[in-house]
């Protein structure tokens, strides 16, 4: 137990030294985790000598990754898209699987093995696309659902390979056949299921979760119905991540879709990092380097290959050739059920050993290239195509394509949608985000662009275009949660963010946590009043707009401090937050009689002078030069206990 945890500190210290020493260096933190598996791995430090042992545990990464993107398809997308999946994903795997498989059945190999190789190889990595997508906030564009809709159809011709594999092994032709047709009755039965516990059980559980407001009840449903998902579908012989994904989809289009996205990211980033440092451990580095050469031509001439069968596959929906391109230089990595499929062979002894490691480090290097190739697909594209167009906003999120100079409100209580109310009358789009699934579920009815999720959370900001956003407004009453928000407000973008307040007694550290306006209810509605108040006195509106602009740049000066009396409450929560003005007499006998008002030091003890009273006269703003005399009223504002200590001080001198 004590060797295994020290095993598991150790590959958690090389990680975060690998993605430290990348990130500075500007590379992906997936090319960190493979260098991690690799130092770790039975070839160098031997940190885990039997690697495979946390291979499944890995694979939950993939089923959490897979739910994540089955978030991002609802079904009547996956729908919409059914031309691109069945049409170009078919189309790439039958071309590029024969072309694979042909190659190395000329070498000699046998006719099983030559499928499984061609099978291996016709692969790409929906783990490695999808993150990269995700992090360069391209998922949504035309050019990477084209991608996605490829490495879609891969996912599901996975499950062949995994039932032929133990059937080549026995060269059993009929029994192929009649397993292949079993595994499609079975994944027909377990996708209509799926789906159906998708549409009218999911939503229920998740309204009833959301009620309780209790946030971990809420990330622990996601996780056990990812897993749940997962795990149905591999009872039945089928992918775990296929499970998961449908699982995704279905939720994908419910009020909270963007709440478990958040929720689950944790956790799938931490899962795959652990994949591809599984990944990494795999790399038989004797393999690599007696066989470099072979390596690195099959490397170059597998992925220039992909990219040219590719295109020809998305040329069967005549699809744009810069995006069919894109894609190609895209997907032509090997991928990670490429190296599932090559353990089970070398298993049931379809490959050797020596095959198998081949493959693995072919698959190594050509992920360790792709962050490169996805970061410059277009242009690259755009090369072989000659276009000399300039890059267009293509690249970017298409999440939010509508969502430019709004406003984020945070909270849709009653103040959040008074705010909306008059945004909508100016013409002025905003979003809102709330965690009331009543409330959301009923302004969502009525059309309003309301997200379920939690303000604080970095994602759900994010989902609400908050890097072209004009104003970021924080309307619910919760200090410590505003706080929250303005951090990851400021994380992400300069947005400028204004938080409301009942009172000022937070304003201070609301500004130094980086607001930019806090708006404290019981001051604004004073000076409502008092500007109603002046108008009705005579006084020009000019002159009050001016006094009132005063006040706020002043954060409320006039306003703060007030006179107790016999009702006043002073509970243990506010007795360091109210400030009291207070009058003091100087009896003749007084500490400071005679002494300039400088002498005091008010401002260490953290009291203000509000006035000066001689003989009846007040006299205005007076000088910390002015001398006190016997019979003076100086009047002090601060917080009670300070303005006990400022008077002793004055009448005692101490």
């Amino acid at each position: 137990m004590g060797a295994g945890f020290l095993n598991i500190v150790v590959l958690m210290f090389i990680s975060v030294c690998a993605v430290a020493l990348f990130k500075r260096a500007h590379l992906p933190p997936i090319l960190a985790y493979l260098f991690a598996g690799i130092l770790a791995g039975p070839q160098i430090l031997s940190v885990f000598a039997h690697p495979e042992q946390m291979h499944l545990l890995a694979e939950v990464g993939i089923v959490f990754l897979l739910f994540s993107l089955g978030l991002e398809f609802s079904l009547p997308k996956l729908l919409a898209m059914r031309s691109l999946v069945f049409g170009v994903g078919l189309g790439q795997m039958l071309i590029t699987t024969a072309v694979f498989t042909s190659v190395p059945y000329f070498l000699g190999l046998s006719l099983s093995a030559s499928i499984i190789v061609g099978g291996t190889l016709a692969l790409s990595s929906t783990a490695i696309v999808i993150k990269q997508a995700t992090e360069m906030g391209i998922l949504n564009n035309r050019r990477t659902q084209l991608a996605i809709s490829i490495l879609l159809f891969q996912d599901l011709a996975v499950v062949p390979f995994l039932i032929a594999i133990p059937l080549l092994a026995q060269t059993g032709e009929v029994s192929i056949g009649l397993a292949l047709g079993e595994a499609l009755l079975k994944g027909v039965f377990v996708i209509a299921f799926l789906m159906s516990v998708g549409k009218w059980v999911l939503p229920w559980v998740f309204r009833e979760i959301a009620r309780t407001r209790t946030d971990e009840l809420f990330v622990l449903t996601t996780i056990l119905i990812a897993l749940l998902a997962g795990g149905l579908t591999y009872y039945f012989g089928l992918s775990m991540a296929l499970g998961a994904f449908l699982a995704g989809m279905m939720l994908g289009e419910s009020q909270y879709k963007y709440q478990l996205e958040a929720d689950i990211r944790p956790f799938r980033d931490i899962l795959m990092g652990l994949f591809f440092v599984t990944v990494g451990m795999q790399l038989d580095l004797s393999v690599l380097w007696s066989n470099l050469f072979e390596i690195v031509f099959g490397v170059f001439a597998l992925m220039l290959v992909k990219v040219v069968l590719v295109r020809l596959a998305s040329m069967l929906v005549k699809t744009d050739p810069i995006d069919g391109w894109s894609a190609g230089v895209k997907l032509c990595q090997i991928g990670e059920f490429s190296f599932v499929i090559a353990a089970l062979a070398t298993t049931h002894g379809v490959l050797s050993t020596q095959q198998s490691s081949l493959i693995i480090s072919m698959g190594v290097i050509s992920m360790a290239l792709t962050p490169w190739l996805m970061s410059n697909s277009v242009l690259i594209a755009k090369r072989i195509v000659k276009s000399d167009l300039a890059l267009t906003d293509e690249e970017t999120s298409l999440r939010h394509d509508s969502l430019t100079n709004h406003v984020i409100i945070c909270g849709f209580g009653r103040v959040g949608q008074s705010v909306a109310r008059m945004l909508k009358m100016e013409g002025i789009k905003f979003v809102a985000i709330d965690m009331d699934p009543v409330r959301v579920q009923e302004s969502r009815n009525a059309g309003e662009p309301v997200v379920f999720g939690d303000a604080s959370q970095k994602d759900i900001l994010i989902s609400t275009a908050i890097e072209k956003a004009t104003l970021v407004l924080v309307a619910f009453d919760q200090v410590d949660k505003a706080k929250q928000v303005i951090t990851q407000a400021r994380t992400i973008s300069s947005t400028d963010v204004m938080v409301r307040t009942k009172r000022d007694y937070q304003l201070e550290s609301l500004y130094s946590a980086g607001a930019n306006q806090v708006v404290p209810e019981l001051q604004e509605g004073s000076l409502m009043l008092v500007s109603q108040v002046l108008h009705y006195a005579g006084v020009p509106m000019s002159r009050i707009l001016k006094r009132v602009r005063a006040e706020r740049k002043g954060r409320y000066d006039h306003m703060h401090g007030f006179y107790p009396g016999e009702t006043t409450e002073i509970s243990y929560g506010t007795e360091d937050k109210l400030e009291f003005i207070h009058a003091v007499v100087l009896s003749e006998g007084a500490a400071f009689v005679g002494k300039p008002l400088k002498d005091i030091d008010f401002a260490r003890m953290r009291v203000k002078v509000k006035g000066l009273r001689r003989d009846g006269n007040e006299v205005k703003e007076p000088n910390e030069n002015a001398i006190l005399q016997a019979h003076d009223v100086l009047v002090i504002a601060g917080k009670p206990r300070r303005v006990e200590r400022a008077e002793r001080k004055l009448l005692e001198g101490n």
